[in-house]
């Protein structure tokens, strides 16, 4: 059985949820306990910068553009290098969970990181 890396809305995670669960914001999300995430781990180094982050600032039509620039700042980043290899490391023992706390799903850094991730895995 191949374990995934999964996307998961923090607000939607159950306490049975099963995985590595590691928190990908710079920001901790608003009125989520760090007791109800159970066993976790804050990547914050890996997240966007503070400047990319306000920049963006949700904004849809901004997507694209922050996508390309967050994927040049990890590709830049020795701690992201490095986070892959502890992602790559986390599935031999079981599926890995990207905590994120964006309401839109589709459009976030989340959803780059994890795009990044699965094509230097």
């Amino acid at each position: 059985m191949k374990h995934q890396l999964k996307l998961l809305r923090v607000y939607d995670l159950e306490p049975d949820t099963t995985g590595k669960r590691i928190l990908v914001d710079r920001l901790w999300p608003r009125g989520i306990s760090k007791t109800r995430l159970g066993e976790f781990t804050w990547a914050k180094d890996i997240a966007p910068t503070n400047d990319l982050r306000k920049w963006f600032g949700h904004d849809s039509a901004k997507y694209d553009e922050f996508a390309r620039k967050y994927l040049a700042e990890l590709e830049a980043s020795p701690k992201a290098a490095e986070f892959a290899n502890n992602i790559r490391s986390d599935l031999q023992a079981g599926d890995v969970l990207l905590l994120f706390g964006a309401k839109n799903e589709t459009q976030n850094q989340a959803v780059v990181l994890k795009a990044w991730l699965e094509k230097q895995l």
